[in-house]
């Protein structure tokens, strides 16, 4: 019988392979993908704020005007009757 002792040395570990480089168009990939989805996420938050805005805009422009939106609409129904 015998004993781990006289099996001899224990190989040394294979060290964890390193890993792969990523490749050029891998980070031109990944790069592509984060441009996407930030300016997907942009979207979704300014163009909400740029409507609101307009439309406080127009609002604002029209109440200095001394007019609102309703006495604009109704001049323009007793134009075309």
């Amino acid at each position: 019988m015998t004993t781990e002792l006289e099996e001899g040395r224990l190989e040394a570990a294979p060290a964890a392979s390193a890993p792969a480089k990523i490749s050029w168009r891998e980070k031109r990939y990944r790069r592509r993908r984060r441009r996407v989805w930030l300016e997907e996420i942009l979207g979704w938050i300014l163009v909400p704020i740029i409507l609101f805005g307009g439309y406080w805009l127009i609002i604002v422009m029209l109440d200095a005007l001394g007019t609102s939106p309703s006495a604009i609409i109704d001049g323009i129904r007793s134009i075309n009757l």
